[in-house]
């Protein structure tokens, strides 16, 4: 049935290919639906799919029509995921799925840290310095360079001049040390 009404419609018939979009536009709103998880979204990229598949009838090959609409409209959906990553939009009067009004959405408030948060991260920070300058300097430069540089144990053995081996152990002992040394801190009341 649908390859007569893609026969007429591919010679320009609007009235054969709506009666395509009536039979497969719920299978294809189904789909959009799911993959982008809005209606309004759904509803433009099944349109958006039907209007391709429209221009594009000559490409259609045989086969089911069904498939070819459902790929084209999961090609259309890929699209719009992809645009909300590159360009994603926030609406400007805040509301909750159900319509109702948000009094104070996340992307209003200040997301940066409290002042309190910052002096507590200061306080640790010069805590972990504090320990880290108690150190014997081969562990604290093992330290240094995998733990706070985020190198590989290759790239440190290299700058240190020792195996990979040497590395490793160093590492462990300097990180038993050093959590001993804050644990010992935290338990004076810092």
């Amino acid at each position: 049935m649908d390859r007569s009404y893609i026969l007429v419609a591919r010679q320009g018939d609007l009235e054969a290919f709506n009666r395509l979009v009536l039979k497969h536009q719920d299978s294809v709103y189904n789909l959009a639906c799911r993959i982008l998880g809005d209606p309004q979204d759904a509803s433009d990229a099944t349109q958006e799919a039907f209007i391709l598949a429209f221009r594009n009838l000559s490409a259609y090959r045989g086969g089911s029509f069904r498939a070819w609409i459902l790929r084209i409209a999961t090609n259309v959906c890929y699209d719009e995921l992809r645009r909300r990553t590159r360009h994603p939009t926030m609406p400007l009067i805040p509301c909750d799925p159900s319509g109702g009004e948000i009094e104070s959405p996340y992307w209003i408030t200040d997301q940066s840290d409290s002042p309190e948060e910052i002096a507590l991260r200061a306080g640790l920070r010069d805590i972990v310095q504090r320990c880290l300058d108690e150190l014997p300097l081969k562990y604290r430069t093992i330290i240094v360079l995998v733990d706070i540089l985020g190198l590989e144990y290759s790239e440190a053995a290299e700058i240190i001049g020792r195996p990979v081996g040497t590395v490793k152990s160093r590492l462990a002992r300097a990180r038993v040390q050093l959590r001993d040394m804050i644990l010992a801190l935290s338990g004076q009341g810092l």
